[in-house]
């Protein structure tokens, strides 16, 4: 019995501001992983769900909102940790919703048992989901949950 080839998928990870201090900054709070540890593991788990991921960092909200741009016709899903531009962005969540690409909003830690000003998320009502609170696997989740909701439509 010949195997089904799955078709290729292409997913943006997009890590926002601070991200590139994981594994020195609050470790208490986002843990000792490297963001370079964490992509590894979403490298290994792409691999295994037979899809390509392209990931990037910025401090900054332009760059994030130009990679969401330039996603159309390139991604089929985005998941992106938004950082602290989850409480304060409306450009990115203007972005995702303009390019219309079904996205994953992630966070290492659960933003809701935060800081009063983490509990709104500008992302959360144009993401088709968000998962948060268990650390780097909030990443490999949310990729899971891309895929599966790609594969399913």
């Amino acid at each position: 019995m010949a195997t089904q080839k799955l078709p290729q998928l292409s997913i943006l990870v997009l890590h926002g501001p601070n991200l590139n201090l994981l594994g020195h900054r609050e470790p208490d709070t986002y843990g000792y992983l490297t963001l370079n540890q964490i992509e590894l593991l979403l490298f290994e788990e792409a691999q295994r769900l037979q899809v390509e991921i392209f990931c990037l960092q910025s401090n900054h909200e332009g760059v994030l909102i130009d990679t969401i741009h330039q996603a159309i016709d390139k991604y089929q899903g985005i998941v992106i940790n938004p950082g602290a531009y989850t409480h304060t962005s409306v450009g990115i969540r203007d972005a995702i919703a303009g390019v219309k690409i079904p996205t994953v909003e992630v966070h290492l830690s659960n933003i809701y048992r935060r800081e009063s000003f983490r509990h709104h998320s500008y992302i959360a009502p144009v993401a088709i989901g968000q998962i948060g609170g268990f650390g780097a696997n909030s990443y490999l989740l949310g990729l899971r949950a891309i895929v599966e909701y790609l594969r399913t439509q």
